[in-house]
């Protein structure tokens, strides 16, 4: 078989898979598999099969994983508008699966754009504790913060900084730490060979020294008890096992955790304990994981957050004061949901209902601290698409709910203005406008018209 491949990646895959190099090579004639992930944050992989329109079928080590056909267009469905699911290669939803976030911890994806795998740890977190997602650029962190928004997770703060400057900022402060790390990307050769010529630019060696680096500045922020898992969708062991090996010779503080393999996976060559995805054997594309833990236990670590000297210091944010604000403070009595005063801050109009285990640092590039609740507008209050998705039809008294076949529903989308029913009135001014239950925005309700307030930026093209 002839492949636009370079030759010396070919010969270590030949070296590195011997009886099973001829399987590699085959695996390159079949299409690339399309997978969806479930947000359990909304609901339940067996609710998400019995109603999405598609045919799913379930990817055997994920949970909450979905196998769909090429010719399904499930980015055009309105379930996705609701943030019902994440469309995600199958291998790739397998980091952040085996991570073990638990509800109230601190979480940082490091490497986070463009969110599949925040989205996941988010869902996981079930609005308790803290994700901090980071990506190092600015435009692919935009990307991050919709997808995130999309899926309602709340508790985000989402950040683009370099590892360096939030290991200074936040030393030993996370209790689980994904690196998802930028790498030569052989794993993906198979879906798409023309990263290959990437390779010959900036191969192994390259990456491996950057990946070394942002596994220095992880294992800082990791507190003593805490877990750390490094992924890669590369093969080359000098990215892989190598970084690995060269962490823990560096940091005796850390020790692998061991990997459970299930059918398909491999262990890793040269060091046990880790985990390979490769084509051949499972339908998916290529992917390493390994996993780590620091030693100790939690409460060893410090609060050594620069900000709790003095949380306010350098943040032009004031707490919101519902006495004064009451179209805010009526607007939030619609919500099913207790909101604590002491976390609910304003900036520039804007009002943030920050996390509990929230640490505010001067100086770091935020794009989101929070969730972003909406605006302040002369005593009137606008409230924002995030909030929107956060919500339904339960947990927002003044909801509309349109099911799955109106055809309002892909006009709403579309920012169009709506028509209702006599039997569709209701209270006059903001309301939740769900399909089947699930928020999908804001829209003003006056009489039998609804003024559509969907986020532009977000409309059905």
């Amino acid at each position: 078989m002839s492949l636009p491949l370079p030759e010396t990646f070919l010969e270590e895959m030949k070296e590195m898979l011997g009886k099973e190099y001829e399987a590699y090579l085959d695996s390159f004639k079949r299409p690339s598999c399309r997978g969806l992930r479930v947000n359990t944050l909304k609901w339940t992989a067996g609710e998400c099969q019995k109603r999405v329109p598609a045919k799913l079928t379930p990817v055997p080590w994920i949970l909450n994983g979905f196998f769909y056909e090429e010719e399904e267009r499930l980015s055009k469905d309105p379930y996705y508008f609701a943030g019902l699911y994440y469309l995600q290669e199958p291998s790739a939803m397998t980091p952040a699966s085996l991570l073990p976030v638990e509800p109230g911890d601190r979480v940082l994806d490091l490497c986070a754009a463009p969110g599949g795998k925040s989205t996941e740890l988010g869902a996981r977190l079930q609005g308790r504790g803290l994700l901090f997602s980071n990506d190092i650029s600015n435009s692919r962190a935009k990307a991050l913060l919709k997808n995130l928004e999309l899926f309602g997770i709340s508790n985000v703060c989402v950040a683009s900084e370099t590892p360096q400057k939030l290991r200074a900022a936040y030393p030993e402060y996370f209790d689980k730490i994904l690196v998802d790390a930028p790498c030569s990307g052989e794993g993906m050769f198979r879906k798409n060979p023309a990263m290959a010529k990437d390779w010959l630019k900036k191969g192994p060696a390259y990456y491996a020294e950057i990946q070394k680096e942002i596994l220095e500045q992880a294992v800082a922020m990791l507190r003593p008890g805490g877990t750390l898992l490094y992924s890669t969708c590369t093969f080359s062991r000098q990215e892989d096992e190598e970084v690995i090996l060269t962490t823990l010779a560096g940091h005796e503080e850390m020790e692998m955790v061991l990997l459970p393999l299930f059918e398909g996976a491999v262990d890793g060559f040269g060091l046990s304990g880790c985990l390979r995805l490769f084509p051949h054997r499972i339908l998916g594309e290529g992917h390493f994981m390994a996993m780590m833990r620091k030693k100790g236990r939690k409460e060893e670590s410090e609060e050594v957050c620069l900000s709790k000297k003095d949380r306010g210091k350098g943040l032009d944010w004031k707490r919101v004061d519902l006495e004064k604000e009451t179209e805010l403070r009526e607007f939030l009595k619609e919500i099913n949901r207790d909101y604590c005063p002491e976390r609910l801050f304003v900036t520039d109009s804007q009002v943030y209902y920050l996390p509990e285990d929230f640490c505010f640092v001067p100086g770091l590039h935020y794009l989101r601290t929070g969730l972003f609740l909406g605006t302040l507008k002369k005593g009137r209050f606008e409230p924002s698409q995030a909030l929107a998705m956060t919500l339904g039809a339960e947990t927002f008294s003044n909801s509309l709910s349109f099911s799955y076949g109106d055809e309002r529903v892909i006009r709403y989308l579309k920012g169009e203005t709506l028509s209702l029913r006599e039997e569709e009135s209701g209270k006059k001014g903001w309301s939740l406008v769900c399909v089947d239950g699930f928020g999908l925005g804001f829209g003003k309700r006056m009489g039998l018209t609804l003024k559509n307030k969907y986020y532009s930026g977000w409309r059905w093209m």
